[in-house]
């Protein structure tokens, strides 16, 4: 049995759509392969009957031989259970290779998306990211569907034109150069084809990301009265999609008729050779009903082929659009000699502004502009390709990216949860799996045992989606808790009580205070409260460290200090 997801997905070829499908199937050749062989013994299967049929009324029937009508039957049995038992296992693989390509891929793409973090933002919506996961995959998944089917229709199309080539070479080279024109006729209708549906893949992808947008600030929408101006984009969006779709309808329905009445035209030729043959004693009552039998039968592989071109067409527009996301790179890039990591309980030191950490210390930075010190932070958790941040005597460019991000922990200011149980969002490492009183500590750290407390499955509560259910203060609060599950060595803050009142960020501020006791803590904030409870702050002007001290000392002695966290308030 396979599982899925994959526990690691792979690294794709991307320089191509056709390398890029190439090397899925690479990852699994083995069911490629066995579906091949099933959907190969499928429908040859299928082809031999005709001829099994003609010969038992031939040999059995006109020429009066009952020994031959029963050897014929049997054959006619053992065909038709190896043809049942076949189908069901070519069905089985064809099911699995769709499901593999389509989780992989799926995978891929989303495992890329993470690891690029910030740079997908900035290249693709949100909407454009989870449309290709989510839709792309799939259909991309369906040229692997195809593949035992297509085998089947070849070779059975190879032995059905030997047959007719050993009973009539005029029929046998109709047939033989006949397929290849039909498919190429059926090409014609591709291009035209694969380029609408792109077009309208870029609209269903507007429309996702329009939604998926909106989904996220609902609550500002009705805040501002905003539903009415919502609905008219949507509803402009979901008419430009409509459009998209009925201008694919033209070269699809053209393809879809094309896939009838052309091996219809074909199967009506064949009829009409065969009879006239059949007339002029070129051919036997058995062959001429073994021709009306494959009369029927080539519909099945012609079909099928141009089947394949459809779900080809459609998984190479499928296969670009992943390409595109997986083309976008991070902005942050593996060390090519990664360095040896220092000890633990070492400085932390930022050489732009002048930042140095001591370890095991609460300290605060503050700025008059906030995006002064949240560069500063995106230095800190190298979340910026910048060789200017120290950990101990060791650059963190030059260290691992997953070291980075384990010893040091940078929780934004924006709270963001995803859907889940509670406690896989307060712990997605299961670090402290089986143990929720660690859980339950860290959340009265963060005073958010009311917000626990007002689920009726407590941690097992389900989260909806970017924690939706939950106010801003709420989210804020157990984004706070997870940080500090996370244990870190170097834990940065952003702005961790900025939507909580005052008496509650007194009392975070406090046991924050103990909680990181000997370890490093980092806050970024203007909270007098909470900077009365750090060891000391420091105090940044243009991106440089113009000040330092405890919150005290700086009140007393640096007036923009005292500005910036009092807003010119006496205190």
């Amino acid at each position: 049995m396979i599982k899925l997801p994959f526990a690691n997905p792979g690294s794709p070829d991307t320089r191509t759509p056709a390398r890029f499908l190439v090397w899925v199937g690479r990852q699994q050749i083995r069911t490629l392969a066995a579906g091949v062989f099933f959907g190969v013994l499928w429908m040859v299967a299928q082809a031999l009957m005709p001829a099994a049929i003609g010969r038992a009324i031939q040999e059995g029937i006109a020429e009066h031989d009952n020994s031959a009508l029963a050897r014929w039957t049997v054959i006619l049995l053992a065909l038709g259970a190896i043809q049942a038992g076949a189908g069901i296992m070519r069905h089985r693989c064809a099911v699995s290779n769709w499901l593999q390509a389509s989780f992989r891929m799926a995978q891929v793409v989303a495992h890329h998306s993470a690891r690029t973090g910030p740079a997908m933002k900035n290249n693709l919506s949100t909407g454009e990211v989870v449309a290709t996961v989510s839709n792309d995959a799939m259909r991309a998944g369906g040229a692997f569907d195809i593949t035992a089917r297509l085998s089947g229709a070849i070779v059975s199309y190879i032995v059905v034109a030997i047959i007719l080539l050993s009973a009539s070479v005029t029929l046998g080279l109709v047939v033989l150069l006949g397929v290849p024109v039909l498919v190429v006729l059926m090409g014609f209708v591709i291009k035209p084809l694969q380029a609408r549906q792109a077009e309208q893949r870029e609209e269903v992808g507007k429309l996702t990301a329009l939604g998926a947008d909106t989904a996220a600030g609902l609550r500002v929408l009705r805040g501002i009265g905003g539903e009415g101006e919502f609905f008219q984009r949507y509803r402009n969006r979901s008419q430009e999609v409509r459009q998209a779709g009925v201008r694919v309808a033209l070269p699809q329905s053209t393809l879809d008729a094309a896939q009838v009445f052309i091996p219809g035209l074909f199967v009506v030729l064949i009829t009409w050779l065969g009879a006239r043959f059949a007339l002029s004693g070129k051919i036997d009552v058995g062959d001429l009903v073994a021709f009306y039998g494959y009369a029927a039968f080539l519909v099945l592989p012609l079909r099928t082929a141009a089947e394949a071109v459809d779900k080809i067409t459609r998984s190479f527009v499928a296969a670009r659009r992943m390409l595109g996301i997986l083309e976008v790179e991070r902005e942050i890039s593996e060390p090519e000699r990664p360095g040896a990591e220092p000890p633990e309980s070492v400085p932390l030191k930022d050489l732009g502004s002048g930042l140095v950490v001591e370890p095991g210390k609460l300290v605060g930075l503050v700025s008059a502009k906030p995006d002064e010190a949240g560069r500063i932070a995106d230095r800190l958790g190298r979340f910026r390709d910048d060789d200017g941040v120290v950990l101990g005597d060791v650059h963190l460019a030059d260290l691992p990216i997953e070291s980075v991000r384990r010893r040091i922990v940078v929780s934004e200011a924006d709270p963001i949860l995803f859907s889940g149980s509670l406690r896989s969002e307060l712990d997605p490492w299961g670090r402290v799996d089986g143990q929720d009183e660690k859980i339950h500590e860290a959340i009265a750290v963060a005073n958010a045992e009311d917000v626990v407390e007002a689920l009726p499955l407590g941690l097992d509560a389900y989260v909806d989606e970017r924690g939706r259910s939950f106010s801003g203060g709420q989210r804020q609060r157990l984004v706070l808790a997870r940080a500090l599950l996370s244990d870190a060595e170097v834990l940065v803050l952003v702005e961790p009580t900025s939507a909580v009142d005052a008496h509650t960020e007194a009392r975070i501020a406090r046991r924050l205070r103990e909680a990181r006791e000997g370890k490093t803590t980092v806050v970024l904030t203007a909270s007098p409260l909470m900077l009365d409870q750090t060891d000391y702050v420091f105090f940044v002007e243009d991106g440089k460290v113009v000040a330092q001290g405890t919150h005290r000392e700086l009140l007393n002695t640096t007036p923009s200090y005292k500005w910036t966290v009092t807003r010119g308030e006496d205190v």
